[in-house]
């Protein structure tokens, strides 16, 4: 018999948490001591229950998310890799444990016209450096790549993820 998934239990209090976080913390030394003021708890009371939420999977991660272009970083490559589906999950974890991949996920190939499987970020100050940490990829990923390409980013799209309203 299948196994049924748990679905975890929030709160009202959790809610309000999330939508209070969910455009970012405040840039403040104690962010979660100012989110929790908002809520009427203690600083600590927010981080145990952001915690449970990403050990319980409602949040997946809690991260900075930096403008690329604002630090430097204005050549920006996805690299795309055509990689044997048998291998993927094991050259995807070598990939996205390179210090200059910022994301690494599969994807659904498209045949005929899209082969790639496996796609990398990279982000550098020029597009040298970029095709030169592609090379490196290429070096670890050796055989088990049949195909490669990189796409630069031409445009700088507002990043959200989902929203959720009080």
């Amino acid at each position: 018999m299948p196994e049924t998934a748990v679905k975890p239990e929030l709160d009202a209090l959790d809610r309000r948490l999330i939508v209070a976080t969910q455009g970012g913390l405040p840039r403040v030394s104690r962010p979660f001591d100012v989110v929790g003021n908002e809520l009427g708890i203690a600083g600590g009371e927010v981080i145990v229950r952001l915690r449970r939420m990403v050990e319980t999977g409602v949040i997946r991660r809690i991260g900075a998310v930096p403008n690329h272009y604002a630090i430097g970083y204005t050549a920006n490559g996805m690299s795309v890799w055509d990689v044997d589906d048998a291998r993927i999950d094991e050259l995807g974890a070598l990939v996205g444990a390179l210090g200059f991949v910022t994301h690494c996920y599969r994807r659904p190939r498209r045949l005929p016209d899209w082969p790639y499987n496996l796609f990398a970020m990279v982000h550098s100050q020029g597009r040298e450096e970029v095709a030169a940490s592609v090379a490196e990829i290429a070096v670890l990923l050796g055989d088990a790549c049949r195909a490669h390409d990189v796409l630069y980013s031409t445009a700088i799209l507002k990043k959200t993820g989902l929203r959720i309203t009080g």
